[in-house]
């Protein structure tokens, strides 16, 4: 394995096993927080934000061409999509209809297969989707679902918690598809991020399936830098990183400062590189 630039950004280079022991020691100990991005889910064939910017053009009768080149994004569509239609609920079941993929595909993925039986006992996701809980589901592996403040009162020792960050579609009021929705976030006031402050304050946080493009990411993994900057204590946190398929100078110089370690490959298809980078982890592991 080698290392780069500030000592931050380990290059995972192909036929090499190794994956930092901190990491390693950190999920064999279950001292380790999962967070899970769209990456698992495009990989077995989720559609894209794309396609909800497609839907919700067509269904505001947007030309569109007039998106093209302005910063239309699908928080900001869906914010005028609940203006017009007064309501965000018909997108919600819109999506749930159309944002699922089949059981099947979910048993065959081996990296959701992987994330399950790397045994972590908390993952957080930022994915409205269900398929992290039908990798559970079908490797036979329990777990509890949370995706607001009242289901925090139903976790239960030694049950893995996977927490729905952006919402689930079982709460039309969990969700945060609108800008509004997103703004509120922003804050990281709500009973989930203190739940996420607590959950990882002291624990090793991996990071996958994220392009580290989302600014609520980006702004969370701030907020935890800083929270330990002002404790006076920053070489005490434990060592969290972030996967990325391919390396990024310029994120990962960032993310050092913020103490997140980038791992990353020289691979072109994003989905496999995952997938040997997990496999490896969990040989680590044993």
């Amino acid at each position: 394995m080698a290392k780069r630039g500030r000592g931050e950004d380990y290059r995972l280079i192909a036929g090499d096993t190794a994956v930092p022991n901190e990491l390693v020691q950190a999920v064999k100990e279950r001292s380790a927080v999962l967070f899970v991005g769209a990456g698992p889910s495009i990989s077995i064939g989720l559609p894209s934000w794309q396609s909800l910017i497609d839907h919700l053009a067509d269904e505001l009768k947007l030309d569109p061409a007039d998106l093209v080149n302005t910063p239309a994004s699908h928080y900001s569509l869906a914010e005028y999509y609940r203006i017009v239609q007064g309501s965000i609920g018909p997108l919600r079941s819109w999506m749930d209809r159309n944002w699922k993929v089949s059981e099947e595909q979910v048993r065959h993925s081996r990296m959701h297969e992987l994330i399950v039986s790397l045994n972590f006992p908390i993952l957080y996701t930022t994915n409205y989707d269900r398929n992290i809980e039908a990798a559970f589901a079908a490797h036979g592996r329990d777990y509890t679902k949370i995706a607001n403040a009242r289901d925090i009162a139903n976790v239960r020792e030694g049950v893995a918690q996977i927490i729905k960050f952006h919402g689930d579609f079982d709460d039309d009021d969990s969700l945060v598809i609108t800008e509004t929705d997103y703004f509120n976030r922003l804050a990281f006031d709500s009973p989930l991020d203190v739940k996420f402050r607590a959950d990882t304050l002291g624990k090793t946080v991996l990071f996958i399936g994220y392009s580290m493009s989302d600014l609520n990411i980006r702004l969370l993994l701030h907020n935890l830098w800083r929270t330990w900057l002002k404790s006076g204590h920053e070489r005490d946190r434990p060592k969290s990183f972030v996967f990325m398929s391919r390396p990024h100078p310029v994120q990962a110089a960032i993310l050092a400062e913020w103490g997140i370690t980038v791992l990353s490959t020289e691979h072109d298809q994003p989905d496999q590189a995952l997938t040997e980078f997990l496999q490896r982890l969990h040989d680590a592991v044993g």
